[in-house]
Protein backbone atom coordinates (compact mmCIF):
# COMPACT_ATOMS: atom_id res chain seq x y z
CA UNK A 1 0.00 0.00 0.00
CA UNK A 2 1.24 3.56 -0.54
CA UNK A 3 2.33 5.96 1.56
CA UNK A 4 -0.93 8.33 0.58
CA UNK A 5 -2.82 5.47 1.02
CA UNK A 6 -1.69 4.74 4.41
CA UNK A 7 -1.83 8.90 5.45
CA UNK A 8 -5.77 9.59 3.84
CA UNK A 9 -7.20 6.63 6.53
CA UNK A 10 -8.36 7.18 9.77
CA UNK A 11 -7.29 5.79 13.10
CA UNK A 12 -9.94 2.94 13.13
CA UNK A 13 -8.74 1.57 9.59
CA UNK A 14 -4.95 2.01 10.61
CA UNK A 15 -5.42 -0.35 13.96
CA UNK A 16 -7.27 -2.54 11.80
CA UNK A 17 -4.92 -2.49 8.94
CA UNK A 18 -2.10 -2.73 11.84
CA UNK A 19 -3.95 -6.19 12.94
CA UNK A 20 -3.89 -7.67 9.46
CA UNK A 21 -0.14 -6.60 8.70
CA UNK A 22 0.61 -8.24 11.72
CA UNK A 23 -1.11 -11.57 11.16
CA UNK A 24 0.63 -11.33 7.30
CA UNK A 25 3.97 -10.76 9.26
CA UNK A 26 3.49 -14.21 11.20
CA UNK A 27 2.11 -16.21 8.49
CA UNK A 28 5.08 -15.20 6.16
CA UNK A 29 7.52 -16.27 8.53
CA UNK A 30 5.45 -19.67 9.60
CA UNK A 31 5.62 -19.76 5.07
CA UNK A 32 9.36 -19.22 5.33
CA UNK A 33 9.92 -22.01 8.71
CA UNK A 34 8.29 -24.68 6.30
CA UNK A 35 10.34 -23.44 3.23
CA UNK A 36 6.65 -22.57 0.99
CA UNK A 37 7.22 -19.12 0.71
CA UNK A 38 7.66 -17.98 -2.25
CA UNK A 39 9.10 -14.18 -2.11
CA UNK A 40 10.74 -13.75 1.15
CA UNK A 41 11.01 -9.56 0.08
CA UNK A 42 7.10 -9.83 1.21
CA UNK A 43 8.81 -9.96 4.53
CA UNK A 44 10.77 -6.99 4.50
CA UNK A 45 7.53 -5.06 2.98
CA UNK A 46 4.99 -6.16 5.30
CA UNK A 47 7.44 -4.91 8.48
CA UNK A 48 7.85 -1.23 6.57
CA UNK A 49 4.70 -1.39 6.34
CA UNK A 50 3.76 -1.89 9.94
CA UNK A 51 6.61 0.61 10.74
CA UNK A 52 4.61 3.34 8.62
CA UNK A 53 1.18 2.52 10.51
CA UNK A 54 2.44 2.44 14.04
CA UNK A 55 4.21 6.02 13.21
CA UNK A 56 1.31 7.18 11.94
CA UNK A 57 -0.74 5.67 14.86
CA UNK A 58 1.88 7.63 17.10
CA UNK A 59 1.47 10.77 15.48
CA UNK A 60 -2.26 10.50 15.61
CA UNK A 61 -1.79 10.05 19.85
CA UNK A 62 0.68 12.85 19.78
CA UNK A 63 -1.53 15.05 18.34
CA UNK A 64 0.88 15.67 15.55
CA UNK A 65 -1.67 14.61 12.91
CA UNK A 66 -5.05 15.22 12.83
CA UNK A 67 -8.42 13.06 12.07
CA UNK A 68 -9.16 16.17 9.51
CA UNK A 69 -6.92 14.72 7.05
CA UNK A 70 -4.35 17.35 6.87
CA UNK A 71 -0.93 17.88 9.10
CA UNK A 72 -0.94 20.33 12.06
Amino acid sequence: MRKSELTEMTVSELATKLQDDLESLQNFRFQKALQQLENPIQIKHVKKEIAHVKTLLKEYELGIRTEGGGNS
